[in-house]
């Protein structure tokens, strides 16, 4: 099983053969059909960078250039109940404090979590994936 934290190295280091290995979660039924909705909803390029595929195959990731978009992620493990979450366009994301590159949209009936590299500004990045999630996933507060 490969560590969540090496997802950038993959990434980074898989950017350049044209598949990029990303490791894909495990939903529950009920996320993983909202995941399916969302999949059918991401753009075909995000800040600039066209998708492309990624290695294995899931419906559960989407990948363009160095950005990585994982749904039906586990809850942040790190996340406690008092953090502060930025809302980005009517989306709650919760930043990993250890990891500044990874943010997690959280009060949702699927966690989404997206691995934003430094040559993409996040907030741009953030925005543009506000529409997607809003139309296809549910607010659970």
């Amino acid at each position: 099983m490969r560590s969540r934290w090496a997802l950038p190295l993959v990434l980074m280091a898989s950017a350049c053969s044209g598949t990029v290995r990303v490791d894909p979660p495990t939903p529950s039924p009920e996320a993983a059909a909202a995941c399916e909705r969302l999949a059918a909803a991401l753009p075909t390029t995000l800040d600039g960078a066209a998708r492309e595929p990624s290695e294995p195959a899931s419906p559960y990731v989407a990948v363009w250039g160095g950005i990585a978009l994982r749904c039906g992620v586990p809850r942040p493990v790190s996340m406690s109940p008092t953090d502060q979450v930025s809302d980005v366009n009517g989306v709650g994301w919760y930043p990993d404090p250890k990891r500044p590159a990874l943010f997690t949209a959280i009060d949702l009936d699927a966690y989404v979590e997206v691995t934003v590299p430094g040559d993409h500004p996040a907030g741009g990045v953030l925005v543009q994936l506000a529409d997607p999630i809003k139309k296809t996933l549910t607010q659970t507060r």
